[in-house]
């Protein structure tokens, strides 16, 4: 668990839930321009009929009132403090994603044998984010080559789209660690969050790219990124003791994935780790104010009718 000193800033808000409704107002001009135009040709010299017309002009203000009011109800006008809190734990968090060919393999899950590693992967991944609620999230895939997929941002709805797209060989079928490494630290080093951490996963040896391992790595731990790898597959299938290296050089730890339970449990215990809960400290105290118009407009119906039965 992580310690820190809670401190919240207090601020009062007005604002309208439904502020589109409040278009509907413009049909107040229906009630003064609508019914004049028709009584101007029924009766031309409406001027003979002063005090009537007296008591018309006060029951059409008192109707656009009413209607006013009532639109306004509609709207639905709250008031609230919002408590904010000003020390966020939320993280810079980027998925570095093996999608070489080998990645295309199926039989890794028992419940799924026809599914490749690469699409049990992004499952749970998906699962994985959804519990992210303050953590700036980004995805690298490498191959051949590596690039940045999602750039860092708190829409996990959007993470999970651009999830959905990618797929096994879509950088290249060989494996280049080094190269998603060194994207992932250029990714992480725009972010501002003071906690910025690297998932790699994988399931192969480098045999690709131009970047050095252990120049990614350095440059990773310069900056204070904490990379916690995963090896799936089989121990032979990957580096193992590479992987091993890269996590304790950088402060992470390294995981070994075996079969689709296992990586669960590993997820399972990064949410452990890298713990995302700072949302429950932040706060609505919301007060409706809709019957305050709506019991105006009811009283002042109430009025036209009691007077309405003296003429």
């Amino acid at each position: 668990m992580y310690n820190y000193t809670k401190k919240l800033d207090i601020l009062h808000h007005f604002e309208f839930e439904y502020p589109y409704i409040l278009i509907l107002l413009l049909l107040i001009l229906c009630i003064y321009k609508c019914p004049y135009t028709l009584k101007r040709h029924v009766f031309p010299h409406l001027h003979l009929f002063t005090k009537f017309t007296s008591w018309l002009n006060k029951e059409k203000f008192l109707y656009s009132l009413i209607f006013a009011l009532l639109i306004t109800a509609l709207s639905s006008p709250i008031t609230y403090d919002a408590k904010l809190s000003n020390h966020r734990k939320g993280r810079d968090l980027v998925f570095v994603l093996d999608a070489s060919g080998s990645m295309g393999e199926s039989g890794y899950s028992k419940k799924h044998p026809y599914m490749s590693k690469f699409e049990i992967l992004k499952n749970i991944i998906n699962t994985f984010i959804t519990h992210r609620f303050d953590d700036n999230v980004g995805i690298v895939v490498f191959g051949s080559y590596a690039y940045s997929s999602v750039p860092l941002t708190y829409d996990m709805h959007s993470v999970s789209f651009l999830l959905d797209f990618l797929d096994v060989g879509i950088a290249g079928e060989n494996t280049a660690i080094g190269e998603g490494i060194a994207h992932a630290t250029a990714l992480l080093q725009k972010g501002q969050a003071q906690n910025k951490v690297m998932l790699l996963i994988t399931d192969g040896y480098q045999n690709s790219g131009q970047t050095s391992i252990k120049k990614a790595v350095a440059q990773a731990k310069k900056l204070h990124i904490k990379i916690y790898t995963i090896g799936i597959g089989k121990k032979s299938d990957y580096d193992a003791k590479l992987l091993q290296k890269i996590a304790t050089d950088t402060s992470g730890k390294m995981f070994t994935a075996s079969n689709e339970e296992a990586l669960q449990n590993i997820y399972k215990a990064l949410n452990t780790l890298e713990p995302s809960h700072i949302r429950s400290q932040n706060y609505l105290n919301k007060h409706m104010l809709f019957l305050y118009p709506l019991s105006l407009a009811i009283l002042l119906l109430l009025y036209i009718l009691t007077k309405k039965e003296e003429f």
